[in-house]
């Protein structure tokens, strides 16, 4: 693999754990270069960074919060 791509991975934790967890992109990089876009964006995917993935994170997050607030409410109208 030509050093400046391993370089550039290996500046980049997400990618430098990536490439370890996915060791047949190290193959595919170092036959074509050219698909260290698609690589990064195969990262992105992997570790669950896109946008959608944030949105469901963060939806689940206030969908668990909401079940709280209800249970607490519950427990507090039962109490009196």
């Amino acid at each position: 693999m030509r050093s400046d791509i391993i370089e550039y991975i290996y500046g980049k934790e997400d990618l430098k754990l990536f490439l370890r967890d996915q060791p047949q992109w190290y193959r595919t990089l170092s036959r074509n270069p050219n698909e260290l876009e698609k690589f990064e964006i195969a990262s992105i995917n992997h570790f669950e960074k896109t946008i959608p993935h944030r949105v469901q994170k963060f939806s689940n997050g206030v969908q668990m919060a909401s079940m709280m607030i209800s249970m607490f409410q519950s427990m507090n109208s039962a109490d009196n």
